[in-house]
């Protein structure tokens, strides 16, 4: 028999025990899946939208394969740091061992100003409202007017939505109770999506981007001036170009043409000189104002009830600007293409109010202490899957998903992914069988300090979540915090 287990229970974890499973050249394999967190599923519970139901209906299938006899789910174990198992221990309870941790670190704008209160990333936004127990409370300055998104990725989009959406729209969803409080009392008018390139390059999908079209209470703007500046964006029908890029500019293209102006912050040229400023109360240049005032955007007219969604194209934010010790805007280059696929600055500078700016910008992998780690690529090196340590196959150690080659593709991606990784690990089998392993693994992680939840206590949690849907007249709504689940996993109420 071989026993594996894999460090991981979203869906390049899942897959991997999938492809384990269904191999035929070594016959009895028994997988455990490992996970800190006491609940499964990975980014597909706490990183999908909740209003993307269809996604998120993927744990069906997830589960499948987590139920079957020859898995045995493991949460709440730590590996690695000062309170978990280090993968060189791990290493004696198992034939082999399969990371697939993810890549769980945000990356940073590395601008000034970028630390200030009402700055955040996207990620912690998404944890917040995706009720990740390591996500700390907060409003996340909703009783802001305006939102600046930095990032013109899926990402983006999800969180500008979720901003955009009303809470009634949330309330079918498993959003937990104080996310989705704090977005029924939101002050939020104005969501701006800001990447420093063209249209052509931007990174969502093209059903992401029509969603926004069809929030109801929204309204999308389009800059035509900012969308004619991207070569691809008028060019010949022959031109070739990726299907869904040409399909995300017919889009914008839509919008652009149905759409009003879209007002602006003040623009600086190259001596800092302001010009063309924005009135008293919009933009970080200008009055301070509450954002509990009528008062809605440069200028000066009322709200008239809808949320205006501004996507903006080629501006490169280079400063978040502050006032009263909180973010006030984010200060951007105005940037053209460089004719190689890039961009370069003009020297000219845009403003844009507000008082929650949320960055975008990609993933990034986190070292797992006791792994070699490549710190430039933010994974751990390997070949076809085979972790290596100074450039040697390690034996026994394997890795799959965004770890192993870093955040890209879309969440099938990691299936092709995982059957590389698995193939490379059955290879090794013959050798790796003849591997001390333990023949009760989860009894040495409870001798050494570790307190598993097993499927059964991943029941009793969706039970618990179950039961507290019904008390607030809902579907299933989240428990948001450690406490709760563990002890829901436990039978006990909270």
């Amino acid at each position: 028999m071989l026993r594996v287990a894999v460090v991981g229970s979203g869906p390049s974890g899942v897959y991997t025990a999938q492809a384990l499973l269904n191999q035929s050249l070594v016959p009895e394999v028994r997988v455990h899946v490992l996970d800190r967190l006491p609940t499964p599923y990975g980014l597909v519970r706490y990183g999908v939208a909740p209003d993307h139901e269809k996604i998120k209906s993927l744990q069906n299938s997830l589960r499948a394969v987590l139920e079957d006899e020859r898995v045995t789910f493991v949460g709440h174990v730590q590996i690695g740091g000062a309170d978990g198992v280090p993968p060189a221990r791990l290493a004696e309870l198992y034939h082999a061992v399969v990371y697939c941790v993810g890549a769980a670190a945000d990356r940073p704008l590395a601008v000034p100003g970028e630390e200030l209160p009402g700055s955040c990333s996207a990620t912690r936004f998404v944890s917040w409202y995706s009720a990740h127990p390591d996500s700390a409370p907060d409003d996340f300055a909703l009783r802001a007017r305006s939102a600046v998104v930095i990032g013109v990725g899926n990402v983006a989009v999800d969180v500008a939505r979720i901003l955009a959406r009303g809470a009634d729209e949330l309330r079918a969803t498993d959003v937990p109770r104080a996310a989705l409080g704090a977005l029924a009392g939101s002050r939020v008018r104005e969501v701006h999506i800001v990447g420093r390139r063209g249209p052509s390059q931007a990174r969502f999908t093209t059903k992401e981007l029509r969603e926004l079209g069809a929030l109801p209470g929204a309204r999308i703007v389009v800059d035509p001036a900012e969308l004619a500046r991207d070569p691809a964006y008028a060019a010949p029908d022959g031109l070739p170009l990726p299907a869904v890029v040409r399909r995300n500019l017919e889009v914008l293209r839509g919008w652009a043409v149905r759409g009003e102006p879209a007002p602006s912050g003040p623009v600086y040229g190259p001596s800092g000189a302001a010009h063309d400023p924005s009135e008293a109360g919009y933009g970080p240049s200008g009055a301070a104002h509450d954002p509990s005032e009528t008062v809605y955007g440069p200028s000066g007219a009322a709200y008239d009830g809808v949320r205006r969604i501004r996507l903006r194209f080629f501006l490169r934010p280079v400063e978040l600007l502050e006032r009263g010790g909180r973010v006030a805007g984010v200060r951007f280059a105005r940037t053209v293409p460089d004719g190689a696929g890039g961009v370069r600055d003009t020297g000219t500078y845009e403003d844009i109010e507000a008082q929650l700016v949320l960055r975008a910008v990609g993933y990034r992998g986190v070292e797992l202490p006791g792994l070699p780690f490549d710190p430039v690529r933010g994974t751990v090196p390997h070949a076809a899957g085979r972790v290596l340590r100074d450039g040697v196959p390690s034996p026994g150690e394997y890795v799959a998903g965004w770890i192993k080659r870093g955040p890209t593709g879309v969440i099938g991606s990691n299936r092709s992914c995982a059957k590389e990784t698995v193939a490379s690990l059955i290879e090794d089998a013959p050798l790796l069988a003849r591997r001390p392993a333990a023949d009760d693994p989860l009894a040495v992680l409870r001798a050494w300090g570790q307190r598993p939840v097993e499927w059964d206590g991943w029941l009793s949690i969706e039970r618990a979540e179950q039961a507290l849907g019904r008390s607030l007249g809902r579907g299933p709504v989240k428990i948001p915090d450690w406490s709760g689940l563990l002890a829901a996993a436990r039978g006990e109420e909270h």
